[in-house]
């Protein structure tokens, strides 16, 4: 899976990573990772992620992703990205929805001066564990990022990343986030969105693995995740409680502009994206004509909002 991923990125390096970026990067042992490793089968990987709960071969390819897979991700994809717009060395930011720290080491590794925040406790240990492993620092706080605010609320940050985690928000929840951690950004500071699934999009790569299920009302989502493919996923919702709907909710459903139309109090197309990521896809496929389909409905707003998903980086002014 390694040498797939570094022939996949060949070409990336060769041609859009910067010099200066490839410099920075922290190497570990193989001691070291294989410590890290036993770490995420103990503190990761259990309750409903338990290695039980899946396929030997799904089970073994999300490790891969936790361990290296996702800091490669990062390296390679997000952060030549960021950095052409917002120059990570010596910029402080806030990362809500570090996760595990693979986003955290790639930001850090640059220069950058990262508090990050997450819900997930055990996340925030791997994430702790996988700084120092890379002999790198940086702040963490547990919890809700709503209920962390006021801790937070008072620092300068020059960016503020949602990363991967707005589409694990409530709605209240979500809209509230965006309004609140905008206001405190000062002008011409940078609010970034890294993997938001796009409600608009036709098919959920993110979560169910079915067509138009980010379309669907929430209860009838969840009453149609029986018909998903994806393990440890329609096992886990066969019969609907209050509990088991909030879990699935956090599961992740779709994000769009309409979120940030509310939020920020702007018509979208007023809402200043300096820069979104493309997707990768292949010229007259079915996904080029459909993303062609939604720029025709909306031709004044941003193209970064009709992609599968949602990588902006929005300017306040």
């Amino acid at each position: 899976m390694k040498r797939f991923f570094n022939r996949v990125y060949k070409k990336i390096e060769k041609e859009t990573l910067p010099k200066k970026l490839k410099e920075n990067f922290r190497n570990v042992d193989e001691e070291k990772l294989e410590k890290f490793k036993r770490l995420l089968e103990e503190e990761f990987f259990k309750g409903w992620r338990g290695k039980d709960n899946f396929s030997k071969k799904v089970f073994e390819n999300d490790l891969k992703t936790q361990l290296y897979l996702r800091l490669f991700e990062n390296r390679y994809h997000y952060i030549p990205w960021i950095n052409k717009t917002v120059k990570l060395k010596n910029s402080n930011i806030l990362e809500i929805g570090c996760g595990t720290g693979s986003s955290t080491v790639a930001l850090t590794e640059q220069g950058a001066f990262v508090t990050g925040i997450d819900i997930d406790e055990s996340s925030l240990n791997i994430a702790k564990e996988r700084m120092k492993i890379y002999g790198l620092e940086a702040d963490f706080l547990s919890g809700n990022c709503l209920e962390l605010f006021e801790k937070v609320k008072e620092k300068k940050f020059d960016v503020i990343i949602f990363y991967a985690s707005l589409e694990h928000m409530l709605y209240e929840e979500r809209i509230e986030s965006i309004k609140k951690y905008f206001s405190i950004l000062s002008n011409g500071s940078f609010l970034i969105v890294v993997e938001a699934p796009n409600r608009l999009w036709y098919f959920d790569e993110h979560t169910s693995l079915l067509p138009f299920f980010n379309w669907l009302p929430d209860r009838l989502a969840f009453d149609y995740t029986k018909f998903s493919e994806r393990s440890n996923f329609r096992e886990l919702y066969k019969e609907f409680s209050d509990e088991k709907f909030l879990h699935f909710l956090r599961r992740g459903r779709g994000v769009s502009f309409h979120e940030f139309e509310i939020a920020l109090n702007s018509k979208v197309e007023k809402i200043k994206v300096v820069s979104y990521l493309k997707q990768f896809l292949v010229p007259f496929s079915v996904e080029r004509r459909y993303l062609n389909v939604l720029r025709s409905i909306y031709p004044k707003i941003s193209e970064g909002f009709f992609y599968p998903f949602l990588n902006l980086i929005i300017k306040k002014q």
